[in-house]
């Protein structure tokens, strides 16, 4: 079930609307990464051999809009953003399934940005028909605050599935063995599908168990990006 089979009024359990859409997530303490000036994209795993598209071919002239709700793990939501790009389907269709090596059965695909953050989704929540490889927003490019030179969106899924400056994408026919993560990481554990409607925000622990955490540390990153936000603004009047 997709974020638009629910009502546009609605939001999800334990979600809070916010009247602007900050740069979020761990590295927010840090400045976005450098983007080359002929950006790519490098399609890996379980192809015959990696393929590289150039961002601007892999969009291509056949754009398509998406209107729709951003949802933070933190249990912020910003409504009615628009977005426009490639449909991940489309990019599949296209470049990936003639790439595959013969026999191969794709079960998860792996995301990965310029800024090293990464998310491992299964391949059919990203088939769905609202999921985009998204160059602009509100009719801009993106910026380093919200992904150039490209982002992956899927407004079923939390933020951090929705992984900013791609840069990567691997086919995989298997889901990755996971490996032994920091304290901070299993605090944070990740959900294998992150889906907003069924409130998964953490691999192990019940949603509304884990609300409190994500509300205190969503009022500690919004303090730092409003401050980086801030700090941008006096930077740019000097």
């Amino acid at each position: 079930m997709t974020e638009t089979t629910h009502p546009r009024t609605a939001l999800p359990p334990g979600q809070r609307q916010i009247d602007f859409f900050p740069r979020f997530g761990r590295r927010v303490d840090q400045p976005p990464p450098t983007v080359p000036e002929h950006p790519t994209v490098v399609f890996g795993g379980a192809l015959t051999t990696p393929i590289e598209i150039a961002v601007e071919e892999l969009i291509g002239k056949d754009r398509r809009d998406l209107h729709a709700d951003f949802h933070c793990v933190a249990g912020w939501s910003v409504t009615d953003l628009q977005w426009e790009g490639v449909a991940f389907a489309e990019v599949y269709r296209r470049y990936v399934a003639p790439a595959l090596a013969p026999g191969t059965i794709v079960t998860h695909v792996r995301v990965r940005g310029l800024d090293g953050e990464l998310f491992v989704a299964e391949l059919d929540d990203l088939l769905a028909d609202d999921v985009l490889l998204a160059d602009r927003l509100g009719g801009r490019p993106l910026d380093g605050d919200h992904g150039a030179p490209l982002r992956l969106v899927n407004p079923a899924q939390y933020g951090y599935a929705n992984i900013k400056h791609v840069c990567r994408i691997d086919v995989l026919a298997g889901a990755p063995a996971a490996g032994s993560p920091a304290l901070v990481d299993r605090l944070l554990q990740s959900h294998p599908r992150a889906r907003v409607w069924e409130e998964e925000r953490h691999g192990t622990l019940p949603g509304w168990l884990i609300r409190p955490i994500y509300r205190l540390i969503k009022t500690v990153m919004l303090s730092a990006a409003a401050r980086h936000s801030e700090s941008g603004h006096q930077s740019n009047a000097k």
